[in-house]
């Protein structure tokens, strides 16, 4: 094994078709129009020194290191900034060329500290590596006179020298190394869209400066790395690496936080990590990150870890420890016992969206043909279940349309119920790009999120409708489009059911659907939705993107075919900058559902009734499958407190914290006699369990994730599970315990199943996805190289279909006791129920969950930035402290659900979308009022959650 080294080529790719040949240093190349100079050597192997060149960026020409000469020119053009043009001929390498690039290079080291052999970066180092490439063997100007390298200068305080700022949880700002290349800013500008970063001072007094001479944890850095990655000294430098060293080998791996499905390179010394670098070549984040992907992987190796089995006889109990064989023959015999006594259907199981592909379809498998049922489940469900619904319905499959680079193409984009800065950050990155190239922006969201206005970006139009009257909403802009012939008729006649257009096109153009009939309610103005509507309809490739914000709803459904009915009748589908697109919350959350993780489908999204499709799966597994849809989570719940669900199986999930009306589920969880938890650490769920079984994380597995642009990228292990058995193996352990005859030795043996039997993976196997880098499903014998876009030439169902969306209020209203509504989110630096970033460093940023709340309502309530408050609703109530913003409009309030400590889903009710029972998070009627600190619900909970987390022949720390 050893380090990946990837090529950089200086400037980045020409996109154009057209060819253009030249000679350099006698070769005769043939590149792209608009190629660099740099880059055309590059790519005939031919390496011109740089310095502030990379090809994440573009060029530049600071540095003076790629000087190149060519015939017929005068002087020495920097070959970053100059394009190639037909028949030039470039020499590299002269005389001429070499005598400038060492006393380039000389000015460069007068001001720069010598401590090579102790620096860093020593083995990694550009400037270093430059210095040899230039042939550097003295420097006449000497280190003495001004400098930025020493604190003192002659016995007097150097007021040009600053100390290293270690003020970043992640990595130090050490200014005496800076050459001021400008790489970090222009990262931050370009890649990650932030302008955290800026050159201050002119001339000799110039340097890097975070904001207004800032420490980077007081400025706008959101440590994304993309600074630390650009930087080609050590100036910005991974504290990892200054405590491990340098890293010796790696391997291309996919991050483990959200569904943009990131590629990393796992840079290792033996079994440890010493850092995660951006992939270039990863086709969902071309070598970019966020802080949680690139830095935050520390709770792999936390001190809360659990990494041996344990079980109690009741929840009540301290754990007690016990080996890997006598939880597993606990596990069956009381899986056994409960189905004995209470009958097949009394338990199930729920996977993961943390999970790979083939852990979460070998839970599906066990319930199936182990446990005899379809009680399966899973988180996904609770999130985009939606999606799978609408986008069915309407397309015919069930994921998005397009792949992330996609959005390089669009004219104009709506994010509708989505946060991607915060919660897909470096699709967000991607999409602020192309909006400062002049695509333009429409926001519907209750809450003025950072997409609305930042740095160079602005929305064309934010429409901040009154929570859950999305559908509302979205079948107004259907009515402008319709009533002003805005629609694509012959797209329509082509590829869609003309007479359900028909039918569609007379309900949304009825009065009563009018942006001025529909501002009363959802609080739009009429103006500004008949402008929106406008503009993408008009305004050229049209792209929607949305998340939770519309699926977590009791229409969420139907917001979904509001939204796919948009996007057919303007003709925005079947090609590059166009679709309709869900933002994935968490890593595999696409996957969990490809898999068969609901009780009514198997892996493919195949109704389980569906007698042939039950057959391919019967005679490979040798049981007989029931013909009956199984219990969703709530119904498990349920019928464990009615007296009929006994015991469950849960795989990397946090019902507990992260579903609905969390007394239901307690409720729910305590009525059961064997809860089985499988996790990193000891969950909230886990209060509740009489066996924990530890899990391995993402570094300690081999599998696939699927991202939300339906890529398949690979998950490699780097190093040995500290637990000792990856998941995949502890569940079929189990499944061993209970009498099924698994015997996988790997999982590309899964997935070679996966593959046989689920007709989108057909093509789908290890070998072909190291050969392919990634593929996005389908991946068949149709399209053997995957569908990047879907729909291109006809709809997976055949002809679109246009269904009426109806709006329907929630049940959930406000009232005197309950007058404002709340909405729920999440925030940059932590992810889902926050197990594994509160764990990190990251907490830093986000040490607890606040109260969003306009100073109007705060005012009324004479509550004040920073107070405790208590937050009431129906279901019940908890505090935290209150944040004054007019990031919400009166009336709206919004929180986040990370801490465990907050648990914002004891607020939330048990109201759920029509078609999915996906819960509804998003709209909650409550009250705000001053606290005194927590309520009594969190004292019992914390108590109940201490005591449960006691384990025997371990001591508590002294308090």
């Amino acid at each position: 094994m050893s380090l990946i080294h990837e090529i950089d080529y200086g400037t980045p790719a020409s996109k154009s078709e057209v060819m253009v040949k030249l000679t350099i240093d006698g070769q005769q190349i043939s590149v792209p129009e608009g190629t660099s100079i740099m880059r055309a050597s590059m790519e005939a192997g031919i390496k011109v020194p740089k310095l502030c060149a990379t090809d994440m960026v573009d060029a530049f020409g600071s540095c003076r290191l790629c000087l190149v000469e060519i015939e017929g020119r005068n002087g020495t053009p920097s070959s970053c900034t100059t394009p190639v043009a037909a028949n030039m001929v470039v020499h590299t390498q002269t005389g001429r060329l070499k005598d400038i690039r060492r006393g380039v290079m000389e000015l460069y080291i007068s001001d720069h500290p010598l401590d090579c052999l102790t620096c860093a970066a020593n083995g990694d180092c550009e400037l270093q590596d430059m210095a040899g490439a230039v042939g550097l063997r003295d420097v006449r100007y000497g280190y003495e006179g001004d400098n930025h390298v020493k604190a003192r200068s002659n016995g007097d305080i150097n007021l040009k020298w600053m100390p290293k700022d270690e003020s970043n949880p992640y990595f130090t700002y050490d200014p005496s190394k800076c050459i001021v290349c400008s790489r970090c800013v222009r990262a931050c500008e370009e890649v990650q869209g932030t302008f955290a970063l800026t050159i201050e001072g002119r001339g000799f007094g110039s340097r890097v400066s975070p904001g207004m001479h800032e420490h980077f944890i007081d400025s706008e850095c959101v440590s994304c790395g993309a600074c630390v990655q650009a930087c080609p000294t050590a100036t910005l430098t991974e504290k990892s690496v200054i405590q491990i060293g340098q890293p010796e080998h790696s391997a291309v791996t996919t991050c483990a936080y959200c569904g943009v499905g990131c590629s990393f390179k796992a840079e290792m010394r033996g079994e440890e990590l010493v850092r995660m670098v951006p992939w270039k070549d990863g086709q969902a984040n071309r070598g970019h990150s966020c802080v949680k992907g690139r830095f935050a992987y520390g709770y792999s190796t936390h001190k809360d870890r659990i990494l041996n089995p344990m079980i109690r006889e009741k929840v009540s109990d301290p754990w007690r420890e016990v080996s890997w064989d006598e939880a597993f023959a606990h596990v069956a015999l009381e899986f056994r016992r409960i189905q004995y006594q209470y009958g097949r259907e009394a338990i199930g199981g729920i996977t993961s969206s943390r999970c790979t592909n083939e852990e979460t379809y070998l839970v599906q498998k066990l319930i199936r043909a182990g446990f005899g049922n379809n009680n399966v489940d899973t988180c996904a469900r609770v999130c985009h279940s939606p999606t799978g619904y609408g986008l069915g319905q309407t397309f015919g499959t069930s994921a998005g349309t397009q792949d992330f680079d996609s959005v390089e193409h669009s004219d104009v984009v709506i994010v509708i119920g989505a946060n991607p800065t915060d919660g897909h950050p470096v699709f967000g990155s991607r999409l602020k790009k192309r909006l400062r190239q002049g695509a333009k922006l429409i926001v519907i969201d209750p809450r003025r999120t950072d997409i609305v206005r930042s740095p160079h970006i602005e929305a064309s139009y934010h429409l901040p409708l009154k929570p859950g009257t999305n559908v509302a909403v979205m079948t107004a802009l259907a009515h402008v489009i319709v009533t002003e012939g805005l629609f694509d008729e012959a797209f329509i006649r082509e590829r869609c059911d003309w007479s359900e257009f028909e039918d569609w096109a007379a309900f949304v153009a009825e009065p009563q659907h009018s942006p001025e009939q529909t501002e009363i309610f959802t609080g739009v103005t009429a103006a500004d939705l008949r402008g929106a509507a406008r503009l993408y309809a008009k305004g050229g490739n049209g792209a929607i993107y949305y998340g939770l914000g519309v699926t977590e709803h009791s229409q969420g459904s139907t917001t979904v075919i509001a939204i796919a009915n948009l996007a057919m009748a303007t003709g925005n589908i079947g090609r590059p900058g166009v679709g309709v697109n869900p933002l994935r919350g968490q890593n595999n959350v696409q996957g969990s559902c490809d898999m068969g993780s609901f009780p009514h489908e198997l892996p493919g999204y195949r109704h389980i009734s569906d007698d042939a499709t039950r057959d391919i799966f019967e005679k490979l597994w040798g049981v007989k499958l029931n013909n009956e849809p199984g219990l969703r989570i709530p119904n498990m719940l349920d019928a464990a407190v009615d007296g009929s669900f006994k015991g469950i199986y849960i795989q990397g999930e946090d019902i507990l914290q992260s579903d609905p009306d969390t007394k239901h589920v307690a409720a729910g969880l305590a009525a059961m006699e064997c809860v089985v938890v499988q996790d990193l650490f000891l969950n909230e769920t886990a209060n509740y369990a009489h066996v924990f079984l530890p899990g391995s994380t993402f570094l300690e597995k081999d599998g696939t994730f699927t991202n939300a642009e339906r890529r398949i990228n690979r998950v490699r292990k780097v190093m040995s599970p500290r637990n000792g058995y990856g998941d995949w193996e502890v569940t079929q352990k189990l499944a061993q315990a209970m009498g099924l005859d698994w015997n996988y030795t790997h999982p590309s043996e899964i997935m070679d199943e996966i593959a046989a039997t689920t007709p989108s993976f057909a093509m789908v196997s290890y070998d072909y996805l190291d050969k392919m880098g990634s593929v996005q499903w389908p991946c068949n014998e149709k399209t053997p190289l995957g569908s990047p876009i879907m729909h291109v030439n006809g709809f997976v169902r055949g002809k679109g279909k246009f269904i009426r969306t109806e709006y329907v209020a929630t049940d959930e209203r406000t009232g005197p006791r309950f007058p404002l509504l709340l909405t729920t989110g999440r925030t940059l630096s932590q992810y889902n129920v926050g197990a594994q970033t509160r764990r990190t460093e990251n907490v830093v940023w986000h040490a607890e969950d606040r109260l969003e709340i306009h100073s109007h309502d705060a005012e009324q309530r004479g509550v004040r930035d920073g107070d405790w408050v208590k937050l009431g609703s129906r279901s019940g109530d908890t505090t935290l402290r209150a944040l004054i913003t007019d990031r919400v409009a009166p009336g709206v309030v919004y929180t986040t659900f990370h801490h465990p400590t907050t648990q914002a889903n004891v607020i939330t009710t048990d109201f759920s979308d029509w078609a999915t029972n996906c819960p509804e998070y998003k709209v909650t009627a409550v009250q705000v009022s001053p606290s005194n600190g927590p309520s009594e619900w969190q004292l019992e909970y914390d108590e109940q959650a201490r005591q449960s987390r006691r384990i025997a022949g371990k001591l508590e720390a002294a308090e």
